[in-house]
């Protein structure tokens, strides 16, 4: 298994670095969307995700990662334990971080047929797809903007209902599929379909950093990396460890940080000034206005946590404007400085 490069030796980019961490606080945010330049850390800093997350509680032996204080039955495997009066053992297991690779079949994502136990044992059994090991975690893809449009229906499916549901082959199964979806591109290379947008809570744009000792750092750090992984890691395991300790701190705190309705009015004019669809928008801004709160120690959200989520969570939200032919990220800031003046 490939070494990840610790998050907390990453230079700069510190708004993807931000919605990443707002996300690790409260996955109910969403998903990310890093679109950007070519080498600048993207797919980087997201497999170093797992640097931030603590392990889960899982049933043993549960193929899907179920939790084992859910009252519900997840999945088939724990209701029949349930079913059968048994208290279901637990086990810890890293968060998963699951790459979906471009050129993935349907049946390696959803999953299919085992094959093997068909064939040497004539039994139907099933064999869970990407979609299974993403459950309770994060499901990367690279160059998302590239995807199949027949991948795209089906992840917006699953990601809308939390569960996938495979019926091919003789087989009939069901199974949850609650993921985080992040996803890492460049704009100049096509674009994403809006219902996919509307997917991410968060969406970052991530540029070639123009100061030259920062680039003379990104290079020191990733040359010294490529060397000694493993050395690399342990050197900067202490920053890791009081990261994740923060991110933990911030968890235990977020039902606690309060958002006033004075803050819920802004959200909601904000959103309604740049005519954004629906209410998926102000729910991502109050969530993620909570999470960066909890993030700083706060027991309430505030304006100016709206200020720093809101380029985040509208930018890729916004319709095209024949008549306006500035940037998202500038259309927001204008936003902001009508609501919440300069």
């Amino acid at each position: 298994m490939a070494i990840p490069f610790p998050f907390s030796a990453i230079v700069g980019q510190d708004e993807m670095k931000l919605a990443i961490q707002i996300v690790a606080i409260d996955p109910k945010v969403g998903g990310i969307l890093a679109l950007g330049d070519r080498g600048t850390g993207k797919s980087t800093a997201v497999r170093a995700l797992a640097d931030l997350l603590p392990p889960l509680q899982v049933v043993m032996g549960c193929r899907y990662g179920c939790d084992p204080a859910s009252s519900a039955a997840n999945c088939t495997d724990c209701a029949s334990l349930k079913f059968a009066g048994k208290r279901p053992k637990s086990e810890t297991r890293p968060v998963p971080v699951v790459d979906l690779p471009l050129g993935a079949s349907e049946d390696r994502v959803v999953g299919a047929l085992d094959l093997e136990k068909a064939l040497s044992q004539g039994v139907k059994a099933f064999s869970p797809g990407l979609l299974a090991q993403a459950n309770r975690g994060f499901l990367y893809i690279d160059e998302v903007n590239l995807l199949e449009d027949h991948l795209v229906d089906l992840l917006i499916d699953v990601a809308a209902s939390g569960e996938n549901v495979v019926e091919r082959e003789g087989l009939s199964v069901r199974h949850p599929a609650r993921f985080v979806l992040v996803g890492s591109g460049n704009p100049e290379e096509g674009e994403l379909r809006p219902q996919l947008l509307d997917r991410f809570g968060l969406s970052v744009e991530v540029r070639t950093p123009q100061d030259i000792n920062q680039r003379i750092a990104v290079i020191k750090r990733r040359d010294a990396f490529e060397r000694d992984p493993q050395g690399f890691r342990d050197e900067w395991a202490t920053q890791n460890d009081g990261l994740r300790e923060h991110i933990l701190k911030a968890r235990k705190l977020l039902d606690k940080v309060k958002v006033g309705d004075d803050l819920l009015r802004l959200c909601a004019h904000l959103c309604q000034a740049l005519g954004t669809d629906g209410l998926r928008a102000e729910l991502t801004l109050m969530r993620a206005c909570r999470s960066l709160a909890a993030m700083q120690g706060h027991k309430a959200a505030t304006p100016a946590h709206l200020r720093t989520v809101a380029p985040m969570a509208l930018r890729h939200r916004l319709r095209r404007n024949p008549l306006d032919d500035t940037g998202s990220g500038t259309r927001v800031d204008r936003a902001l400085a009508e609501v919440l003046g300069t």
